[in-house]
């Protein structure tokens, strides 16, 4: 039976077992051995990272030509219009191509949320607000591409969840193992 880690990845940590640099890497906080990232965060992007001993199932939440969903909570500096929204659901030209259209919608800051180390930086004039989007492409850095194209800086980025799996319950830095749906 194939094994499924449900990963709450800090800030900070790359999706690699080995760190890199300043950044630290999976080993420090999963033991498992055997296992491997299905999907890739930044270092600078927190949330649910899967990991499976699995390569079909491993193909099948990574590969864009399954189309998982994966929905993000990203804070950005300001406050999005309608029609910034709307762009967002039809699809926003970047400069690799427009992409697919997204869910999106305006959210309260997400409950149970951690504090992150170091924290974002905090402009006093400027507003920030929390944005529900959910993409089905995994394009390098593309949640923070498509705010920045709508002038609405990305200042954290977490995962909260891949197609069935959720971040629910799990804390910063811990991981659960899943049943794989």
């Amino acid at each position: 039976m194939a094994r499924l880690i449900c990963f709450n990845k800090p800030y900070g940590v790359l999706s690699q077992f080995t760190p890199e640099g300043q950044w630290r890497g999976l080993k420090d906080f999963i033991g498992v051995p055997n296992v491997y990232v299905a999907g890739r965060l930044d270092a600078d992007s927190e949330g649910l990272l899967l990991l499976t001993d699995d390569g079909q199932l491993q193909a099948r939440i990574a590969d864009p030509r399954f189309k998982m969903e994966k929905t993000y909570w990203v804070q950005v500096e300001g406050v999005p219009d309608e029609a910034a929204l709307d762009a967002l659901r039809h699809g926003v030209q970047l400069k690799d191509g427009p992409t697919l259209p997204a869910r999106a919608r305006l959210i309260d800051t997400p409950k149970d949320l951690w504090e992150r180390l170091p924290p974002i930086r905090v402009r006093q004039a400027k507003p920030t607000s929390w944005l529900e989007l959910t993409i089905r492409e995994g394009r390098n850095r593309q949640v923070r591409r498509m705010s920045a194209a709508l002038g609405l800086p990305t200042l954290r980025l977490i995962r909260a969840a891949i197609g069935p799996y959720t971040l629910d319950g799990l804390a910063a830095g811990c991981w659960r193992d899943a049943v794989a749906r």
